[in-house]
């Protein structure tokens, strides 16, 4: 009589559900394994990289090649990212700046001030949306910019979100100094980063640029690129202790509605201290 119980009948699919949302978990680390990678990887660099037995990752590649999502890298060894990925992705941007234009819009209203959105293109932080704010005195930059990581808000903010072997990458080599303020140790770089991390939120502090500072958070979006938004400000207004708690609440605010809107998970970030 239990066997025939509604509850009892349903409990044996939850292992093949949570067996099912592991595959689709494997397969996305495999594609973002292969993010930036032109000439592609073998199995092995890639099965190293994700952490899976090489057997395991030849199946998920298998499957990803006969939807083209994955392709020969060259005539005898490695793959790489496909084109159906392409078709994906700009589809999958336009939709994305629908959803992040009107928070962008929103929160430069709140603050007063221009709100820019920036991506991870390489080495560096490219703006890829704007709104201005209202002062007449007010920081901008053209979309398509590009910004160092060292010494940008939203430069610090994107090195936050990358694995370890990511960060290391982009910080090997000599940090070059573009103001008196300019970070250049890289010891003293990592400790930021970590408190970054801890905090959520990383600020320029005229180490970019002299007379403009900056606020900046950024995320994981659903496909595993590093998004970051920023609020850069004339130095004069910075300076001013509640407006500097005004923009730190207020982007963690942002950064949550974006992710929220999205259909990214939220990780829990403490309140940003201020510098």
């Amino acid at each position: 009589m239990v066997a025939k119980h509604g509850g009892a009948a349903a409990a044996p699919q939850r292992p093949k559900v949570r067996h099912s949302v592991q595959v689709i978990a494997r397969a996305a680390n495999v594609l973002r394994a292969l993010e930036g990678e032109s000439d592609g990887l073998s199995l092995a660099q890639i099965a190293q990289r994700v952490g899976l037995a090489r057997s395991t990752v030849q199946r998920i590649v298998d499957a990803l090649s006969e939807e083209h999502f994955l392709i020969a890298a060259s005539p005898t060894t490695g793959v790489r990212l496909g084109p159906a990925l392409i078709r994906l992705a700009a589809s999958a941007h336009v939709e994305f700046d629908q959803i992040t234009r009107p928070l962008l819009a929103a929160l430069s209203q709140k603050v007063g001030e221009t709100v820019d959105l920036s991506v991870l293109k390489g080495s560096v932080a490219v703006f890829t949306d704007q709104v201005q704010g209202i002062h007449r005195l007010r920081a901008v930059s053209a979309v398509g910019e590009t910004f160092p990581l060292h010494c940008s808000a939203n430069g610090k903010a994107l090195l936050s979100v990358l694995d370890e072997q990511k960060f290391d990458k982009l910080l090997r080599g000599q940090l070059p100094r573009l103001t008196a303020k300019t970070i250049i140790n890289r010891a003293d770089l990592v400790k930021i980063i970590e408190s970054v991390r801890r905090s959520g939120v990383a600020y320029d502090l005229e180490e970019h640029t002299e007379g403009i500072c900056a606020v900046g958070t950024a995320f994981l979006d659903p496909i595993g690129r590093a998004v970051a938004v920023s609020i850069p400000v004339p130095t004069t207004r910075f300076r001013n202790k509640r407006l500097k708690a005004l923009l730190t609440d207020e982007i963690l605010n942002t950064r949550a509605q974006m992710l929220e809107s999205l259909g990214a998970s939220v990780s829990p970030v403490a309140d940003g201290s201020l510098p």
